[in-house]
């Protein structure tokens, strides 16, 4: 899953972003509310995180800006404001869920985990592709009868990504958006490393998919051939 999170505290975001990454989360960071416009417009996102003091204004300012042009990404609020009508304004807002500082980084997970498993148009409930299925709520993998497919942080983002758009072609950027964020160099041919592992991942498991290199453009996900 893909996390934009949203803080100008350079100490805390650094904590946080660690911990995040830690449970599963490709994450970029945004420190102010031109950062956060910027990404959101740039690159898609599974679920934001958003502080409200923002240096640059007020982050419910950012998030009403999604709502107004239809966003649906969801957003936890994540602020020291603890006043009821704080948590009242931020949910009118348009905030999925509202936490209060200072936290613990399990609730702050599980918070996340929970917003994710709501319905969504964009994610449904299940993807299933040969015999493969992918639960975008709950970030799982089963093969078959419900054999769980467990698999290294971006090899799973990767397949994540190419069931989403299973006999369709996907691009080298579109993948690398998904499983690295902005700030990160990326090597020539890591994304050739981790659709090799991923292959070999699928082979041990008996999926009954492939993933076939299209030359200079991409990879496609589609059933195996006999």
């Amino acid at each position: 899953m893909r996390l934009l999170f949203v803080e100008d505290d350079p100490h805390l975001a650094s904590a946080v972003i660690r911990n995040l990454e830690a449970s599963g989360f490709a994450v970029d960071h945004a420190p102010t509310r031109a950062d956060a416009e910027a990404c959101t417009r740039a690159a898609r996102y599974d679920v934001m995180v958003l502080d409200l003091g923002l240096p640059d204004g007020d982050g419910l300012e950012l998030l009403r800006g999604l709502r107004n042009r239809r966003d649906p990404l969801p957003v936890i609020v994540l602020t020291a404001r603890d006043a009821v009508a704080d948590r009242v304004a931020g949910l009118e807002a348009g905030a999925d869920d509202y936490l209060v500082k200072p936290f613990a980084h399990e609730e702050l997970v599980a918070r996340l985990r929970a917003v994710l498993r709501r319905p969504r148009e964009d994610l449904g409930d299940a993807v299933r592709f040969a015999n493969l299925t992918y639960q975008p709520s709950a970030g799982t993998f089963t093969v078959d009868d419900g054999r769980p497919l467990v698999l290294p942080r971006r090899e799973h983002m990767l397949l994540a990504t190419l069931m989403r758009r299973p006999g369709r072609v996907v691009t080298r950027g579109v993948l690398e958006e998904a499983i690295w964020d902005f700030a990160q160099e990326i090597e020539s041919n890591a994304l050739e490393s981790h659709v090799s592992r991923l292959r070999r991942h699928l082979k041990e498991a008996g999926a009954a998919v492939e993933i076939r290199s299209i030359r200079g453009v991409g990879y496609l996900l589609r059933a195996a051939t006999s």
